[in-house]
């Protein structure tokens, strides 16, 4: 008995102990070097998170190469003007027939054709410009797959941000859970501490026998290295907390465990947000229009492109007699022939706008589990809480009946040890089911995409760990 219920509040922080330890793999042990800061609240802490993310600055650097290159499609209907500049040494052969004066011509010994050969350096700088007029769908694509790349990078950082608010979560309310529990560890070793020093005082007037005394010194033994064992939890996830906020040390924790009592939302009016909102499906939609521009891009090289083009020759005294001085005109482009198989790049493409598709109706899915494991997770942790309440008050009044019966020789030492260890067990189970409800509705928040509402929800508690 005395085994059981001890071995009951360490059980509880296992799954905190375990986000901890997965948090510190994540982010690393190195934390910045600056000074400790005060003890945070919540909201306190998730603005800190934000400044000092590298994850979320990544995401934010990704967001703004992609609104770049968005910006940069804005451009493609401009003309494009370029300089060649070549410095050459050319041979130019040309034959002249002199027809109705070739007689003339032989006369004086000059043959006919008449032969010129020429050959030297010319340098031939000259400037072109050309502006597309149409180009078979090919811009119009570009410019909507960028925009569609900048709302799947948006998706992605959005994502993140709300991935590191339900970590924050985990290692927040998990510090508080860990404090909590180190509370109820050193109450019960003083409590059997007590019993033991009220065992040592029955034995020698010889109301308690030397096996009581010895059933309480074993248990204020066990006691004491459960104390000092939730001691090394705290101080694990204290550094989990601290390595999350880059702090350099400790982090005070000032917003309490919660539980709000009152009904949420319907599990439905969460599916319809996760659906709409979820960070995840906004990047796979994005995905998905990208890869319909990708289909009309494809579609597009196996059109004509028509385009206006201007010439001009800024070094005329070298120019060939093929040369012009300047030109401008309309030109029509088509490829018959080319070794990138474009049908089968049509046809690459149409697959991966399906893959697109498939994934997106996959994560819809997803959602909804989701969302229902999230929710089913939130009431039961609500339940637990609401039932442990009944159960401590039962737990308190029960060891105050075993500590005045063994004072009166009534109730064996054993008696008392369990009573003792029962209410520090329920204790820790109502912080755990506060724990578990806080984490429960950050993964409800996470999925339907709304955890930037965590601290309406949290101020709204009805039931708050002091």
């Amino acid at each position: 008995m005395v085994h059981t219920q001890s071995t009951t509040g360490a059980r509880a922080v296992l799954p905190v102990l375990f986000a901890a330890w997965v948090l510190l793999a994540a982010t690393g042990t190195a934390a910045a070097s600056v000074d400790d800061p005060p003890a945070l609240s919540f909201e306190q802490a998730r603005e800190r998170l934000e400044q000092v993310s590298d994850a979320l600055a990544a995401a934010d650097a990704g967001v703004r190469g992609k609104q770049d290159l968005q910006d940069a499609t804005r451009y493609l209907r401009l003309p494009e003007i370029t300089g060649d500049i070549r410095r050459m040494q050319f041979q130019k052969s040309l034959e002249l027939p002199l027809g109705s004066l070739a007689p003339v011509a032989e006369a004086f010994g000059i043959e006919s054709p008449l032969r010129f050969a020429e050959r030297d350096w010319r340098t031939r700088p000259i400037v072109t410009a050309s502006v597309p007029l149409y180009s078979g769908g090919l811009i119009p694509a570009a410019q909507q797959a960028a925009q569609a790349a900048t709302a799947q990078a948006q998706a992605e950082r959005e994502a993140q941000r709300q991935s590191l608010a339900l970590q924050l979560v985990q290692a927040y309310f998990g510090q508080q859970l860990a404090e909590r529990a180190a509370q109820v560890r050193r109450e019960v070793r003083d409590g059997l501490q007590r019993h033991l020093d009220d065992a040592l005082k029955l034995e020698r007037e010889g109301f308690a026998s030397r096996a009581q005394r010895l059933q309480a010194s074993v248990a204020r033994d066990k006691a004491e290295r459960d104390y000092q064992k939730a001691l090394n939890d705290l101080a694990t996830l204290q550094q989990a907390l601290a390595t999350l906020l880059r702090s350099g040390g400790n982090v005070g924790t000032t917003s309490p465990l919660f539980v709000i009592d009152a009904p949420l939302e319907s599990r439905e009016a969460f599916e319809r947000s996760a659906l709409q909102r979820h960070p995840q499906i906004e990047r796979l939609r994005a995905l998905g229009l990208q890869a319909e521009q990708g289909v009309r891009v494809q579609q597009a090289r196996l059109k004509p492109q028509l385009y206006l083009f201007g010439q001009y020759d800024l070094h005329r005294r070298d120019a060939l007699l093929t040369d012009a001085d300047w030109a401008f005109g309309i030109g029509l482009r088509y490829t018959f022939l080319s070794p990138t198989a474009r049908p089968l790049q049509v046809s690459a493409a149409r697959a991966q706008l399906e893959q697109a598709r498939a994934g997106l109706g996959e994560a819809e899915n997803q959602v909804r589990l989701g969302v229902g494991k999230a929710w089913n997770e939130l009431d039961t942790a609500r339940t637990q809480f609401r039932l442990l309440d009944s159960s401590i008050a039962q737990a308190e009044e029960n060891l105050r009946l075993q500590e005045l019966s063994f004072r009166e020789g009534q109730a064996t030492s054993l008696d008392v040890i369990d009573a003792r260890l029962g209410l520090g067990a329920a204790r820790v189970e109502r912080a755990q089911a506060a724990y578990q409800f806080d984490v429960a509705l950050a993964q409800l928040l996470e999925v339907s995409g709304q955890m930037q509402r965590f601290d309406d929800y949290r101020r709204r508690a009805d039931k708050v760990l002091e």
